[in-house]
């Protein structure tokens, strides 16, 4: 089953906090040691003091509102019963309705859902897109269980949450390990879980479903294609041709694959590129289009004859102008913010480099196009779907890619403008930005009661 709505598996393991999953027949253990939570919420705290945030904004957003965790029941086809973990957290709806992922994946802990909440809250401000944060997720791996028993699985869990979503309250969407099918499921649950009455008009409970059931073009590329747009702002800003330029991508799911594929047009050259099932290099530079759909048919890149194996070191090291981090978080660490040789990374991942790994980056100078701006074009075209759904209209995806575009174009400026009138590193100013739009809120609406 391939990823959809964000960035390919890649699972930590027992080496080192920022490693990633040798190939299979390797000796692999999940073994938590970073807490991802305390990373965002320290990232607020200092964008708070960059915009002299309010104390009792700090307070309210410093938790997300509700933490729902459900255990529930699934017959397998052995015909044993499994007990399954599922979260959701909904981190803050003053702006809109909570919005955000369902990840499938063996590593799902509270902590790390409550961190994704978080930054769909600031995605969404920043975005200027209506909705709030949320983020869900089952603990296990979707890829050890058949398709009738994933189908289950999803099912038992969308009818477990009830109330607890919903296309006015909480709008789920893909995220890793689930893609367009989970959301066609989960959709055709709550449709019957509502009456035969309001079947036609709860489309639009998730996003990021097939367009034949009510989804939007454009929305699987959605986060690659808003990726692209941000770094074609970042080469005009930097005077740099991206035409002839290379790029090494870790995570060829659905964003890495898209991201390479769309900057192949442009003249960028996939030079390197590593999942969960090890690393690969070319330096003439890999065919995206066929290895996209390698990795469609085969679940990853392992066996592509296009590529020489690499060590995950040697993957690091390998120099181009452009790193896309496009798996989980807390990949570059100092070993790796060390090792890497380029101009800018781009954060197709949520919270792929962390605190130790950002500070060498920056006093490197390497420029880093944050995750709550450069893979936010997932949500906002997640944005568009629902409002098609909720006008029982179909935009073409030339309508799509256009608002995108601007969209994206929009918040980098804004987000460069701010870092530089501030002295602030780019993530610094994104938070910042989000949080000053949320904040003017609850000073215009203050506390009920």
């Amino acid at each position: 089953m391939k990823p959809s709505d964000s960035p390919s598996e890649t699972l930590k393991t027992s080496t080192a906090p920022s490693a990633i999953p040798m190939p299979p027949g390797s000796s692999r253990t999940i073994i938590k040691e970073y807490d991802f939570f305390k990373v965002v919420q320290d990232y607020l705290d200092r964008a708070a003091r960059t915009v002299d945030l309010q104390e009792f904004v700090r307070t309210i957003l410093s938790q997300p509102k509700n933490e729902l965790i459900i255990n529930f029941p699934v017959r397998m086809d052995s015909g044993e019963v499994r007990l399954f973990k599922g979260y959701r957290v909904q981190h803050n709806n003053l702006l809109g309705p909570f919005k955000g992922g369902m990840r499938f994946h063996p590593s799902v802990t509270l902590d790390d859902v409550k961190a994704l909440a978080a930054m769909m809250t600031w995605k969404c401000a920043l975005m200027r897109v209506p909705f709030g944060g949320g983020k869900g997720g089952i603990k296990f791996d979707p890829h050890s269980v058949s398709k009738s028993e994933l189908q289950r699985i999803t099912r038992r869990f969308t009818h477990a949450l009830g109330e607890n979503i919903g296309p006015e309250y909480d709008i789920p969407a893909p995220d890793v390990g689930t893609n367009s099918q989970t959301m066609a499921w989960m959709m055709d649950t709550y449709s019957n879980m509502v009456g035969a009455a309001n079947k036609q008009t709860v489309k639009g409970v998730v996003t990021g479903k097939p367009v034949a059931s009510g989804g939007t073009l454009g929305r699987a590329k959605a986060t690659g294609q808003g990726a692209v747009f941000c770094i074609v702002e970042w080469a005009k800003e930097k005077a740099f041709d991206l035409e002839g330029s290379t790029m090494t991508v870790q995570g060829f799911g659905n964003v890495g694959s898209h991201l390479a594929v769309i900057l192949s047009r442009l003249g960028v050259s996939t030079i390197a590129v590593g999942d969960h099932s090890g690393y690969l290099v070319n330096p003439e530079g890999f065919n995206a289009h066929k290895l996209q759909d390698w990795v469609e048919e085969h679940g990853s890149i392992a066996g592509y004859p296009g590529g020489k194996a690499i060590t995950r070191e040697e993957f690091f090291r390998t120099k181009a102008d452009i790193f896309a981090p496009c798996a989980l978080e807390n990949q570059i660490g100092e070993n790796e913010a060390k090792w890497l040789d380029c101009k800018m990374i781009v954060e197709g991942a949520n919270g792929p480099t962390n605190p130790a790994g950002e500070k060498i980056l920056l006093e490197r100078g390497v420029d880093i196009l944050p995750d709550v701006l450069a893979n936010s074009g997932g949500v906002t075209v997640s944005y568009y779907e629902w409002v098609q759904n909720k006008r029982s209209e179909s935009w073409t995806e030339e309508e799509v890619d256009g608002k995108l575009e601007r969209a994206m174009t929009r918040a980098y400026r804004e987000v460069a403008d701010f870092a530089r009138q501030n002295k602030v590193d780019r993530r610094t100013a994104a938070y910042a930005l989000a949080l000053s739009r949320i904040e003017a809120v609850y000073k215009e609406r203050e506390i009920f009661p």
